[in-house]
């Protein structure tokens, strides 16, 4: 998810028809989300690139949010979408290489009421490439930048080139196995109504990182992707949303934590979630 890293990207206007009034729809949360852990103002960073990347090289739980707003509704229509994974940083030729993958992701909407749903098999469907990491010294802080890697979801092709417009572009995949094109998300909006649309997706994310004195990695993503819907099981539901990152980066936290042999799974990452990570973001 995510990026989470941040790839669930939802649905404010789908919910439009009848929803849209101010009635129920609630505003953001204070920025940041968290306040990430102080290092240890005794500790002293690696003095080298080199030792930077063993210092950082290693497996780590991974937790992040993306804040985006839709910017086609006559009403804010708002959304987290918070991503949970493995991330593992690994040296090869003198280089620090990250490699994500994906567990499980979540939606939280500002519309009272209503929820939008990703299988689990469609968020662990997501395979980016390994991807180098670029590392700097600054202000006493080693800084860990991840470039973007595009990758397909729901889509065969070339990722370094805009996402298909087309619904029944012959490469269209279907990596959650439902036996639709794309991935399906489940719109549930109260009692009133339900259905699915169904997705493709070119995530394109970056990850800006530092590292803390405890051992862990904390900062922020930008998130770049884009969407298409494809199919909807329900009229009402097959329209296009212009959900965009908002600019704050104190919304869109992302956290990697390092984790022992024993958290070998997506099950025990889930199981352990509220001891690793800090409780999921709300609207007020």
């Amino acid at each position: 998810m995510n990026s989470s890293p941040a790839w669930l990207v939802a649905l404010g206007s789908k919910l439009r028809a009848g929803l849209s009034g101010a009635s129920g729809l609630r505003p953001w949360p204070e920025s940041p989300l968290y306040e990430f852990p102080a290092s240890d103002p005794d500790w002293t960073p690696p003095p080298t690139v080199e030792e930077a990347m063993r210092a950082i090289e290693g497996r780590y739980a991974h937790y992040d949010v993306v804040a985006y707003q839709d910017v086609t509704t006559k009403k804010p229509m708002r959304t987290f979408v918070v991503s949970y994974g493995f991330t593992e940083f690994r040296i090869e030729d003198g280089r620090l290489l990250q490699i994500d993958s994906f567990c499980h992701a979540e939606q939280v909407l500002n519309r009272v009421g209503a929820e939008a749903i990703f299988s689990d098999a469609a968020s662990r469907a997501i395979t980016p490439p390994v991807q180098e990491v670029e590392l700097s010294l600054s202000d006493g802080r080693w800084h860990v930048y991840r470039p973007a890697s595009p990758t397909l979801l729901g889509i065969a092709g070339d990722p370094s080139k805009p996402l298909s417009r087309d619904p029944n572009d012959p490469n269209l995949l279907d990596p959650d196995n439902d036996g639709k094109p794309g991935v399906t998300v489940t719109i549930r909006v109260g009692k009133l109504f339900q259905g699915d649309i169904y997705i493709i997706r070119r995530e394109i994310y970056h990850h800006h990182l530092v590292l803390n004195s405890n051992g862990n990695l904390y900062g922020h993503v930008v998130d770049e992707s884009e969407q298409f819907v494809v199919g909807a099981s329900r009229r009402i539901f097959r329209q296009e949303s212009n959900m965009k990152q908002i600019a704050d980066r104190g919304m869109s936290p992302i956290f990697l934590v390092r984790v022992d042999d024993d958290i070998d799974s997506c099950d025990r990452l889930m199981a352990a979630r509220d001891r690793l990570f800090p409780p999921a973001p709300s609207f007020r």
